[in-house]
């Protein structure tokens, strides 16, 4: 299992303002996909069937739904 860390902010201007925050920590299997993974933190912070646009950063990712002014930061655990 992999532990992996979720941030759901406010965004200004397009950056990340954090006025307010949601903070989640998940697992996921061993070597799972970027779809799995996505599919996890949405869930983990009640954002499942949100769309939006998912960049990825090497094992970290960011997720920008459509419409709503907000930012969603996944980020691989270590250890």
């Amino acid at each position: 299992m992999e532990t992996w860390r979720a941030e759901y902010t406010d965004t200004f201007g397009g950056e990340a303002n954090y006025a307010w925050v949601k903070r989640a920590t998940f697992k996921t299997r061993a070597g799972a996909s970027q779809r799995e993974v996505m599919r996890a933190a949405k869930a983990a912070l009640n954002l499942s069937g949100v769309p939006g646009r998912t960049e990825s950063y090497g094992d970290a990712y960011t997720f920008r739904p459509y419409g709503i002014c907000t930012v969603l930061f996944v980020n691989h655990c270590e250890g």
